[in-house]
């Protein structure tokens, strides 16, 4: 990790701020938490150095992580997309979405735009994975199953599905059973995903979850991650395994993710989109 100064956790929802929090007490590097209101959880707060934020106060957002003397800057876990009148952009963030134009933009180039914006106000950012180390899905299997010619037949299907939204800077993830795409992932999660197709499910070999990264990502923010929650969901869903971009993708405690597929009877497979 070397001694990169104070990093700053810009925590959104999700296991991952408490991950990088856990990374940085163990490499003894300073933080500071700016987690954002209604979207990270309380519980991975208590005894951290943090300020909680309304998602609009940017000129308060820089102010806080100037005051804690952050040099680095990491996004963590997922933030809903609010709508411009949610926001009520303070007046710095106001100027921001003035250039940008807030509502031509998708996901991923809004991102892009916001990591601009910060490392012209001073701040590097850095991807995730650079914290966690070895937190990369590798290729290949993770725990002991893997997947049969159905399987596999469905997983090409929903990495083409996947490619095609992700150039539009839609979503991530597609689940699939039997060559029928179940659904998309558009601005509503994973979870939420997997929650949806669980009704959906048709008799038989149960689907897949297949997750990439968007051609074109923007890494230091927003790659796919994968944990212990996704295998619950994808279980109670019905789904027979998980398909991931090996290298795009973070998998949160690998040997308990592998663990928790071999209980629930799912394989999760590291996959080359190429």
């Amino acid at each position: 990790m070397g001694m990169a100064g104070k990093l700053g956790i810009l925590a959104g929802s999700g296991d991952l701020p408490r991950r990088l929090i856990e990374a940085c007490r163990a490499a003894g590097r300073p933080f500071f938490v700016l987690a954002f209101a209604g979207e990270a959880d309380p519980a991975a707060l208590i005894g951290v150095p943090h300020a909680v934020l309304r998602l609009g106060a940017a000129g308060d957002g820089f102010r806080l992580l100037r005051e804690n003397g952050v040099e680095e800057l990491v996004f963590a876990g997922a933030i809903r997309r609010p709508t411009v009148a949610s926001l009520r952009p303070d007046w710095r963030a106001a100027k921001f979405f003035a250039r940008i134009g807030y509502r031509a933009l998708g996901d991923n180039g809004l991102l892009s735009a916001v990591i601009r914006e910060l490392e012209e106000e001073g701040f590097r950012v850095v991807g995730a994975d650079a914290i966690l180390g070895e937190g990369l899905a590798p290729t290949g299997p993770l725990g002991r199953l893997k997947p049969d010619a159905q399987a596999e037949a469905d997983i090409a299907h929903g990495l083409a599905v996947a490619r095609a939204l992700g150039a539009l800077d839609i979503g991530q993830a597609v689940v699939v059973q039997q060559g029928l795409v179940l659904g998309v992932e558009a601005i509503e999660g994973t979870d939420a995903l997997l929650a949806r197709c669980g009704t959906l499910r048709r008799d038989g070999p149960g689907g897949v979850l297949v997750k990439i990264a968007k051609p074109g990502q923007e890494r230091r923010a927003d790659l796919p991650t994968i944990g212990p929650r996704t295998v619950v969901g994808a279980r109670d869903a019905g789904l027979r395994g998980i398909a991931v971009e090996a290298g795009s993708t973070i998998v949160l405690d690998r040997t308990a993710l592998a663990e928790a597929a071999d209980q629930a009877g799912l394989f999760i497979l590291g996959i080359s989109p190429a």
